[in-house]
């Protein structure tokens, strides 16, 4: 009792006052870090990109630090699930005629089209907000950048898409097309000095019809174990988008090449579809983790865009395929006979093996609704456009696999966009 009192008697106001400063101090200390820690949670530096320095270099920093993106958890946000909501306020950020750089196969509107409602249907996801796409954010993203789109003309459509999403901020002299080879086509952004490109490789590996076409598909020979001749034009990419699947589909077999034969093409084989197209996987899967290092490039796979040739899968028995459709299919879940879950199985259990991450654009079951948005008689066959009597005839020309642009593939780039 008596060192108690002793020991209080000895603390003098001096050291009363050290005392209750360095307790203040510590008490900042520890509200800095924890200032500092929920700062770094609104928005992550990300330590391998960079950007090319430029005079507009510390307004886009502040641009990317007041993005919506920054709020948004990309890998926790299921897109899968959701539904179609028809919304007018919004509207396309192009027309086929305010961007030049679409083909004639997607420019619906261009083409005749009088019906406006499909342009205005947008995919909201049950979990979360997918972020709008905001193309200034999406340049500065790229910026110093080459993004590639590979694959079919399904990735041609997306790859359009995503050029006319971002073309209409960028003055005239500051943009260009440029066609490098018959199956290389460049866009070039000059101030931010990014590209984006396509390149054509219908079945990721080679075959026998990748340029001269053989529209008999008894005719097409796909070469599963080969693919460095295309894939020595992806080396330097920042990011790569792939897709395959629509050109595997014209019959169940497919006719199947690999190894040396000394009888050349005639030593195929007919394999089912799914077994050949995960060979070919297999070579594209171990390119992929025996090239690429994954701190420099981005890897991307886009899931099998559905075509819509049956009516009766969603319940039109009077209907011819996807002609006259002017809503989306409303029924969750939706499922159809042009997307094969099998094949679908093989993708996921590839990557699924890989030692490089692979994002997967999972856009199957959102674009299975859409029966109202392909080109249709809208577009082309055989690289001209419909006469009035084909037209007349949609049983036999309505294009069903192809998108009009605006339309569908802006919302694949809307995902892509939140994974940049």
């Amino acid at each position: 009792m008596g060192w108690t009192k002793s020991a209080r008697g000895n603390l003098s106001l001096p050291i009363i006052t050290i005392i209750i400063c360095t307790i203040g101090f510590i008490s900042l200390f520890y509200i800095d870090k924890i200032s500092t820690y929920h700062s770094v949670l609104r928005f992550k530096p990300c330590s391998k990109c960079t950007f090319t320095k430029s005079k507009n270099s510390h307004t886009d920093v502040k641009r990317l630090e007041n993005n919506p993106l920054n709020e948004y958890d990309r890998y926790e946000c299921n897109h899968t699930d959701g539904n179609w909501v028809f919304n007018t306020s919004i509207k396309p950020l192009y027309t086929d005629r305010t961007c030049s750089y679409i083909d004639r196969e997607y420019a619906c509107v261009k083409n005749g089209r009088n019906d406006s409602d499909y342009l205005y249907w947008e995919w909201q996801p049950d979990d979360c907000v997918l972020p709008r796409f905001d193309p200034e954010v999406a340049l500065i993203k790229l910026q110093g950048k080459r993004l590639m789109f590979v694959g079919d003309s399904l990735q041609k459509n997306q790859w359009q898409s995503f050029v006319c999403l971002v073309e209409s901020i960028i003055p005239e002299d500051q943009k260009s097309m440029k066609k490098i080879s018959r199956g290389h086509s460049v866009f070039k952004a000059e101030e931010y000095n990014a590209s984006i490109e396509f390149y054509w490789a219908p079945f990721l590996v080679e075959s026998n019809t990748d340029f001269h076409i053989k529209f008999n598909p008894n005719q097409k020979i796909v070469k599963v174990d080969s693919i460095t001749q295309r894939a020595q034009n992806w080396l330097g990419v920042d990011i790569l988008v792939f897709n395959t699947y629509v050109w595997w589909m014209g019959r169940l077999k497919i006719n199947t090449l690999w190894g040396e034969f000394q009888n050349g093409e005639e030593g195929y084989e007919e394999l089912d579809t799914p077994v050949s197209y995960r060979l070919a996987l297999r070579t594209w899967a171990n390119w992929i983790d025996s090239t690429i290092d994954s701190n420099k490039t981005q890897i991307f796979f886009t899931t099998m865009s559905p075509s819509h040739e049956r009516n009766k899968d969603w319940g039109n028995i009077n209907g011819i395929m996807c002609y006259n459709e002017t809503r989306p299919v409303m029924k969750r879940g939706h499922w159809g006979f042009g997307s094969n879950k099998e094949m679908m199985k093989v993708v996921a259990s590839v990557i699924k093996r890989m030692r490089v991450h692979v994002t997967v654009l999972n856009i199957t079951q959102l674009s299975e609704y859409r029966i109202d948005a392909h080109s249709s008689i809208y577009g082309e066959s055989y690289g001209k456009l419909l006469t009035d009597e084909q037209k007349a005839d949609p049983l036999h020309f309505a294009d069903c696999i192809h998108w009009c642009l605006p339309g569908v593939p802006d919302t694949w780039n809307r995902l892509l966009y939140a994974y940049l």
